[in-house]
């Protein structure tokens, strides 16, 4: 096992590069094709320069995604990858990890490749806690498209495809994650490097399903859409960190219990410290962390930032393993020819 990655659980298969790796060495050969400002090539450089501490092989590393803007990453990461069908990364992925625990499999999508066409896609990765990452770039609008409202679009929103305003409730990423039991959740934002990576290397620690969503900012048709979390002037305000075993607070914030049982968000010079709550993000019960998830609607008044949820559970490739391994030993090795050949057959010619 010396030549492989592993991590706290000592499950990973994925060889150990024998040669030391840098940014450049990820970088491929193509040029970038982003809008100049999108906040795609913030991520796009986090990553780059992420990867190589891994310490993994290029060719066990592979990115696959749909379609959308996003979904054109796996062109630029000097790696094996697939650009796929709209929303269908996820399963795609699924049959690579399941069937190649020697990769490190990663899914770059949109907020309307994954929650749209792809919703089903998406939480039945979660909820099988296939070994993959996920990362869901959220701009709350379809940018490759030229601009319609996407399923994290504001009611109200006006765009092309809704002149008079949306009418359609938003998807939350990160509850609908927490919904589908996934086993990892966070969120990030692209122009936040240091806290982008920080969350990108718990992601790749975690065995099973992890989700990242990152609010990614589109200049073109919804620019400014997280402008909140950028303004210096208010971002340290209204920024929640959740840090592990930290008090959930921002600069003059802070979450407590409320009367009926929820949590609220007081002003940090009203509550008593020990009133704070502290974050759990290893808590079996998803709900706290989904009431978490709640707190930056409506409108971005204060935002949690970082994992909501970082639990262990077997990965859906472990227990296939497993089964595979427990039916070998009871009936052998399986013949396909049989298999094909059992029950009614007819030879033509």
């Amino acid at each position: 096992m010396s030549d492989l990655i592993t991590n706290g659980r000592g499950l990973s298969l994925v060889p150990k590069s024998d040669v030391a790796l840098g940014m450049k060495d990820f970088k491929s050969d193509q040029e970038v094709r982003w809008c100049p400002g999108c906040g795609d090539y913030a991520i796009l450089a986090a990553v780059q320069s992420f990867v190589p501490e891994l310490g993994l092989k290029r060719e066990n590393m592979v990115f696959v995604s749909g379609i959308g803007c996003s979904s054109r990453f796996p062109y630029y990461m000097n790696t094996y990858g697939f650009h796929s069908i709209h929303g269908r990364a996820p399963a795609i992925a699924t049959g690579l990890a399941a069937s190649r625990p020697d990769l490190s499999v990663w899914v770059i999508t949109g907020d309307g490749d994954s929650l749209s066409i792809g919703g089903n896609h998406l939480i039945h990765a979660l909820r099988r806690n296939v070994n993959l990452n996920i990362l869901l770039f959220n701009n709350r609008i379809y940018g490759l498209t030229k601009g319609q409202y996407s399923p994290t679009s504001e009611v109200g929103k006006v765009t092309k495809s809704t002149p008079m305003g949306s009418l359609d409730k938003p998807f939350n990423p990160v509850s609908l994650a927490l919904g589908a039991e996934a086993s990892f959740v966070a969120r990030t934002i692209d122009s936040d490097r240091k806290h982008l990576q920080s969350v990108l290397r718990q992601a790749a620690e975690h065995r099973g399903t992890s989700l990242v969503e990152i609010y990614q900012n589109c200049n073109i048709f919804n620019d400014g859409a997280f402008e909140q979390l950028k303004d210096p002037a208010q971002r340290d305000e209204i920024t929640l960190r959740l840090e592990h075993g930290q008090p959930i607070v921002s600069a003059t914030k802070a979450v407590r219990r409320s009367a009926d049982g929820g949590i609220e968000v007081v002003a940090r010079s009203e509550v008593r410290e020990e009133e704070i709550l502290v974050h759990d993000a290893h808590r079996a019960d998803p709900t706290l962390a989904f009431a978490l998830s709640r707190l930056d609607e409506p409108a971005f008044e204060h935002v949690p930032i970082g994992v909501f949820r970082n639990v262990d559970r077997p990965s859906y490739d472990e227990l296939m393993a497993a089964q595979l391994e427990e039916a070998t030993a009871q009936r052998g090795a399986g013949d396909l020819d049989e298999l094909l050949l059992a029950g009614d057959t007819w030879r033509i010619g």
